[in-house]
């Protein structure tokens, strides 16, 4: 099988300067949908509460602007029947925000189409509020006679509609590269409840008919209307992540339209379901994302369900302290989210001057008795400047406030003697874990210190740590496809 890939950057960047031609079998793609969102990732206390902390994941706002012109200009002189539909959406739209929109899409299909492999397929993930405008771009790209599949995903909602009928669904447009691409036809468990009227009686010879748990159900082939369950908030798989597919949806995906061992593409990879599903599934896979915070989510999640059994390089992280520096140049809060992805901590507010002085949490239970658990934390605070023995004494600060078992100081830079002597002064964090040695209350690493593998001193994080909402770990033998469809 080929390398698991994790990307960290601009995935039209990535897709440039690392992805060759034909070269991925299969490629799943859920961009932001122009819906005029800010979506947040809104994490959920462990004592139940709601945190309101938000990290604004990505902004799903798009304007026309000179980035936007200069990309709109780039795909027109290129020419071809992309230029072409670009230029009529200007005829059509004007220099709008969903022309920026269509302008940020274009390329990056362009480059997709580049990469996929003549036996390949690709789906793109949307919801209505761009989904015929991007119907007539993936024809431009990949030519109408290449179009195999509008799907529609029904999912069912608590969410109710005063003014127009409820909105149930989204679309994936499926198509292949040639006429040669590879499809698997499925087949799926229907179910029907007696109160409907009499079960319908299958005719397919030699096909399975009985009765489970659910009640009698015949075996059908999947149609181009597929009922999945979306991801609630008390689903097994939910991870406080908004725009969350389900698994199953992403098992269809890739059983149809791959085989074991083939590479699966994800360009916008979010809390990572595609890669998740397709190492499930015995497939290599590619990831990209512009976040390091989506890149965090998504090593904790292939952590969760494999146990560090996966396989994969992650590329575009600062791997010395020059990549580092250069990080925290260019994108501070990207290097904010990276520095507490290596201590395993969960990022807070993101605005300027309204973090309080935290910038992560670790959550953790050390109890022995499991039900006398107290949610106990770690605050972090990371320096990429300057610091002095003042960002000492306000961390401290800031520990008293909270209440916090431990905090720790994440600098770019070598502590001061007065910035350890202020550290020693805090005292200690005396743990029901392991009471005979105690743990410093106020800790200081260097992201040299963290780059070469030092860690916070602080109870076993693999066995106490509840920072994050832990993905199912993964059986041996993955799991039959158990998606139920009422007619």
């Amino acid at each position: 099988m080929a390398e698991n890939l994790l990307y960290y950057g601009d995935n039209l960047d990535i897709l440039r300067n690392y992805i060759k031609d034909e070269t991925i079998d299969l490629i799943y793609l859920d961009p932001p949908f122009k819906s005029n969102k800010d979506y947040n990732v809104l994490f959920a206390e462990q004592n139940g509460n709601r945190s309101a902390a938000q990290i604004k994941a990505f902004e799903d706002t798009w304007e026309w602007n000179t980035i936007a012109a200069a990309a709109y200009q780039e795909i027109v002189e290129a020419g071809g029947r992309v230029s072409q539909a670009m230029q009529a959406f200007r005829t059509f739209l004007g220099e709008s925000d969903m022309l920026a929109y269509l302008a940020m899409m274009a390329p990056r299909l362009v480059e997709l189409h580049r990469v996929l492999k003549s036996t390949g397929s690709i789906y793109l993930h949307c919801d209505p509020t761009a989904s015929h405008y991007l119907k007539m771009l993936m024809d431009a790209v990949f030519g109408p006679n290449n179009f195999r599949n509008e799907i529609v995903w029904h999912y069912r909602t608590g969410n109710i509609a005063k003014k127009q009928f409820q909105r149930k669904h989204d679309v994936l447009f499926l198509y292949s590269k040639t006429q040669n691409a590879t499809f698997n036809p499925l087949e799926i468990k229907e179910y029907y409840v007696e109160v409907y009227g009499p079960m319908f009686k299958p005719s397919f010879k030699g096909r399975k008919h009985a009765k489970d748990k659910y009640g009698p159900y015949r075996i059908s082939f999947v149609d181009d209307v597929w009922n999945i369950s979306a991801v609630f908030t008390l689903s097994k798989e939910h991870l406080d992540y908004p725009t969350q597919k389900p698994e199953a949806l992403l098992e269809r995906v890739i059983k149809a339209s791959s085989n074991e061992g083939d590479i699966i593409l994800d360009p916008f990879c979010g809390c990572g379901t595609t890669i998740a599903v397709a190492q499930k599934l015995k497939r290599s896979w590619v990831g990209i994302d512009i976040t390091h915070l989506a890149i965090a989510l998504m090593k904790h999640r292939l952590e969760d369900m494999f146990g560090g059994q996966v396989n994969y390089k992650v590329v575009g992280e600062p791997i010395s302290l020059p990549d580092a520096k250069t990080l925290a140049a260019n994108d501070p809060y990207q290097f904010q989210w990276w520095a507490l992805g290596l201590v395993g901590a969960r990022p807070v507010e993101q605005k300027k001057g309204a973090d309080k002085g935290i910038n992560g949490r670790i959550y953790f239970h050390d109890e022995a008795d499991s039900s006398k658990a107290k949610t106990k934390q770690i605050i972090i605070s990371v320096k990429a400047g300057h610091v002095s023995v003042s960002h000492v004494r306000d961390l401290r600060g800031v520990i008293e406030r909270e209440n916090a078992e431990i905090g720790v100081l994440i600098s770019m830079k070598n502590p001061t003697k007065p910035m350890r002597a202020e550290a020693a002064s805090a005292g200690f964090y005396k743990s029901p874990w392991q009471e005979d040695n105690p743990y410093p209350r106020l800790q200081i690493l260097t992201i040299e210190e963290l780059l070469n593998g030092k860690r916070i001193d602080c109870p076993p994080l693999g066995q106490v740590n509840t920072t994050f909402k832990k993905a199912s770990k993964v059986k041996e033998t993955p799991a039959e496809q158990n998606d139920i469809d009422f007619e």
